[in-house]
């Protein structure tokens, strides 16, 4: 019944300062409508961001900054995704790891935005 995923939220402490990471480092693209959130767009999909004690609504029950945790599947090679966290001081908890994704195998790095949240960025193996 369900066919993918349109967006997710995260809530943040800047907005600004979340867009510019996401835009500098895995060149996701920002988004600005009046009286919506702001989002930021890659593939067909987007995230939009909610910056604390300016969230809408309807929203999650106990919103905060730094509890994400989730994959985005990579449009290049991982090695250029790593190359981008490489050049702009971006940490890599774990990775290149194997991991099973919702299409089968991929290698996939680890690294926290701003706000802490856990990014997994994924190329699929086959």
């Amino acid at each position: 019944m369900i066919a993918g995923i349109d967006h997710f939220v995260l809530t943040v402490r800047s907005v600004d300062d979340t867009c510019a990471f996401y835009e500098r480092v895995l060149g996701l693209r920002r988004l600005d409508e009046p009286h919506r959130p702001t989002a930021l767009l890659f593939g067909t999909q987007k995230i939009n961001l909610h910056e604390v004690g300016r969230t809408f609504e309807p929203k999650a029950k106990t919103p905060m900054p730094g509890s994400g945790d989730f994959c985005l599947v990579a449009a290049v090679p991982l090695a250029e995704i790593r190359h981008s966290l490489d050049a702009n001081g971006v940490v890599v908890e774990v990775g290149p790891v194997e991991r099973t994704g919702a299409r089968g195998r991929m290698l996939s790095v680890y690294f926290r935005d701003p706000d802490g949240n856990l990014v997994e960025v994924s190329e699929y193996l086959e």
